[in-house]
């Protein structure tokens, strides 16, 4: 019977691979555009949209649906983001 030990104790299981989101000028092209609407309603490029970046194709599909949740149903935006806050923290991700 093999032991298994936790995470926390094996260290190269503790070490996570940084992936930087881009910069407008390291996207694609046909992202600038994205670029330009996200930093212009948020003040910046938020981060998660400029990991996204790196696969194109996932970010396109992925703001149709990311814009359903957050403009559409019943509860209040400022509880949707208190939601994103809870999950970083819980998951030990800085946001």
């Amino acid at each position: 019977m093999s032991v298994v030990t936790p995470l926390a104790k094996d260290k190269a299981a503790s070490e996570m691979s940084v992936v930087t989101p881009l910069a407008k000028d390291k996207a694609a092209s046909e992202l600038h555009g994205i670029y330009d609407t996200l930093s212009k309603k948020f003040g910046k490029m938020p981060n998660i949209f400029g990991l996204m970046a790196h696969r194109p194709d996932v970010l396109g599909k992925f703001l149709p649906f990311y814009s359903a949740v957050m403009e559409g149903g019943t509860v209040e935006p400022r509880y949707k983001e208190f939601a994103y806050l809870k999950t970083a923290l819980i998951n030990g991700c800085e946001y």
